[in-house]
C-alpha cells in the first residue's frame, strides 16, 4: 500500500511545476460548523477534479475556493478548513501527527453520497529532523501576505521529506500494533466530531471491537472510550478559551449531541463546569 502514497509523492515533486497555486488556511475567524480543525498541521494535494473548500483570507472574511488539480493546501494546527465534498475530485491528505505520518487518500464521484475509494496508510513521524523546520516555516508563511516563492520551494521540501519516511521508515518502527494503535489515534483526533464509537472505529479498520479495545489497554493504557473522551474534552478546553461559542455549539463540534450530558462530563473530568472553565 505504501507505493501508492510514494508514487503520488514522487509524481507530484517531479512535476512541481504543474503546482499552480499553494492556499493556506488561517485560523482568526471562528471555524464554521461542520469544519475540520486538529491540533497538528494538515496538507492537502488534489490529483483530480475539483475540491471545494470554505478558508478564512486576508481580510479575516470567509471565502469560498476551488482548488484544482495541483493545487495545494496547507492547514497549520489548529487553523481549520471546511470542504464541501459537492464536486468529483480525489484528494491526498498528509497529517502531521506527534508520533505518526497519516496519509489518506480519497475519490468523490459528483452528486454521490459518500466516496468511492479510500485508502488510509501511517508511518512513524521523525520529530526533531528538518521535517519540523519545514512545518514551523510553512506555519509562519501562512501569515505572511507574499507567500511567492518561498510556499513552492518549502512545499517541495516536504514531500520529498514525507516520501522519504515512507520508503525508508525510521529504524526505531514500532510493532505493527503500535503502528495501528497510533493510525487509530490520528483517526480519532480527525474525526472526533463525528459519531464515533468502538464499533464504527473498529470497522473502519477493519479489526474486531474487541481487538480494538485490547489493543488500546495495551499500546495506551485505557479505555477506547476514555481516549475518545479525552480528544473531545481538550478540543472542548481550546474552544472554550479561544471562541465565543455557545456551550451548545461547543459540545456539538466536540462530538457531543446533548449539551447537559456535555457538561455533566466536563464537570466530572475538570472539576469545572464549561462556564466557569472558560472565564478561569
Amino acid at each position: 500500500m505504501k507505493n501508492i502514497f510514494s508514487d503520488l509523492l514522487d509524481n507530484a515533486i517531479s512535476d512541481s511545476d504543474s503546482f499552480s497555486q499553494i492556499w493556506f488556511a488561517g485560523d482568526t475567524t471562528p471555524p464554521p460548523e461542520a469544519s475540520y480543525q486538529v491540533n497538528f498541521p494538515r496538507l492537502e494535494l488534489v490529483f483530480n477534479g475539483r475540491y471545494e473548500n470554505q478558508l478564512e483570507n486576508h481580510q479575516q472574511k470567509l471565502d469560498n475556493i476551488f482548488l484544482k488539480n495541483g493545487d495545494a493546501l496547507f492547514i497549520p494546527a489548529n487553523a481549520w478548513n471546511k470542504p464541501s465534498w459537492s464536486h468529483e475530485c480525489s484528494v491526498l491528505s498528509l497529517l502531521f501527527g506527534k508520533s505518526q505520518l497519516g496519509l489518506s487518500l480519497v475519490s468523490k464521484h459528483e452528486n454521490e453520497e459518500g466516496f468511492y475509494d479510500v485508502v488510509k496508510y501511517s508511518v512513524p513521524q521523525r520529530t526533531g529532523y528538518a521535517i519540523d523546520h519545514i512545518l514551523s516555516a510553512l506555519t509562519t508563511l501562512a501569515h505572511e501576505e507574499q507567500k511567492q516563492p518561498v510556499d513552492k520551494f518549502l512545499l517541495l521540501a516536504l514531500l520529498s521529506y514525507c516520501k522519504e519516511m515512507i520508503e525508508k521508515p525510521a529504524n526505531d518502527s514500532s510493532r505493527r500494533s503500535e503502528d495501528l494503535f497510533k493510525g487509530i489515534c490520528i483517526y480519532v483526533q480527525e474525526n472526533f466530531h463525528r459519531n464515533i464509537n468502538r464499533n464504527t472505529v473498529a470497522e473502519r479498520f477493519s479489526i474486531s471491537p474487541n481487538h480494538l479495545s485490547r489493543l488500546f489497554r495495551q499500546e495506551g493504557h485505557m479505555r477506547f472510550a476514555d481516549y475518545i473522551s479525552w480528544v473531545r474534552l481538550e478540543r472542548a478546553k481550546f474552544m472554550l478559551k479561544r471562541y465565543n461559542f455557545r456551550l451548545e455549539d461547543v459540545a456539538q463540534r466536540c462530538g457531543y449531541h446533548d449539551a447537559n450530558y456535555f457538561c455533566r462530563v466536563f464537570k466530572r473530568k475538570t472539576g469545572k463546569t464549561p462556564t466557569e472553565y472558560r472565564s478561569y
